[in-house]
């Protein structure tokens, strides 16, 4: 889905994995409902801070309206996590053993719509003209595999550090605490896809964030955190046009 598809801001939003919705066709792929009310399914409280930076930004959203469970849309068809048959300590009985035409349906009805819509979004504002920053926006549990991650927001690139490094450079001159590069994944763990795709292909800033799950649970955090990461972003972005104009 497409939010906002004319707003004027040059940053353009990403969420891959914003709902814990099933399409009907595979029920709930063996799955009790803790499963899919777990960060399993979704990245939890992450379509909420991402249609508020799409507000504070006045920038444009591309939400996926599936489970990640379904299909991972941050992972391209060949990936075998793209229909992951465990997530964590859970087996998901609906993705195993799938055949080769089965995945490809999987990949045609869930991922290529999402990365076409994105694409459609990228090829208008370049049409266009127009500067456009990819920011993408995840959570991630705050205990996986029994380990405790004690960081509050990654901040993750793949080649292409540009942006990452001016959101860094930010959270430092804010004062922000545990706000860490490349956590809790970084690029050789398969999550910078979308980046890869349609960021670093076109040669645009980008960049992916993690925000701990618990603080983005609720209303209040998301707020919070909305409110946090926009001013990261502002301040990011204006660096980026302050070194344009350096160079120019």
């Amino acid at each position: 889905m497409v939010e906002r598809p004319e707003a004027a801001g040059d940053i353009v939003l990403v969420c891959e994995h914003a709902s814990k919705t099933m399409p009907a066709s595979l029920g709930d792929l063996g799955l009790d409902a803790e499963a899919l009310e777990s960060h399993i399914a979704w990245d939890i409280g992450a379509l909420p801070v991402a249609r508020g930076l799409s507000e504070a930004l006045d920038g444009t959203l591309v939400a996926q309206a599936y489970s990640r469970l379904a299909y991972d849309c941050n992972r391209p068809p060949e990936s075998p996590g793209a229909v992951p048959e465990k997530s964590e300590v859970f087996v998901v009985p609906g993705n195993t053993g799938l055949t080769g035409p089965e995945r490809q349906a999987r990949a045609e009805g869930l991922y290529e719509p999402f990365h076409a819509a994105l694409e459609g979004v990228l090829d208008r504002r370049a049409a266009l003209g127009r500067p456009t920053i990819l920011v993408t926006v995840h959570s991630f549990t705050p205990v996986y595999f029994g380990e405790n991650r004690d960081g509050h927001l990654g901040i993750l690139h793949d080649a292409d550090s540009r942006f990452a490094d001016a959101m860094l450079q930010a959270a430092d001159e804010a004062g922000l605490e545990l706000v860490r590069r490349n956590y809790p994944y970084d690029a050789s763990d398969g999550v910078t896809h979308t980046l890869q795709r349609h960021a670093i292909a076109r040669g645009i800033p980008n960049v992916m964030l993690e925000i701990r799950n618990d603080l983005i649970a609720q209303e209040a955090g998301q707020k919070e955190w909305t409110g946090i990461i926009a001013g990261l972003v502002r301040r990011a972005a204006e660096k980026g046009r302050e070194g344009e104009r350096l160079h120019a």
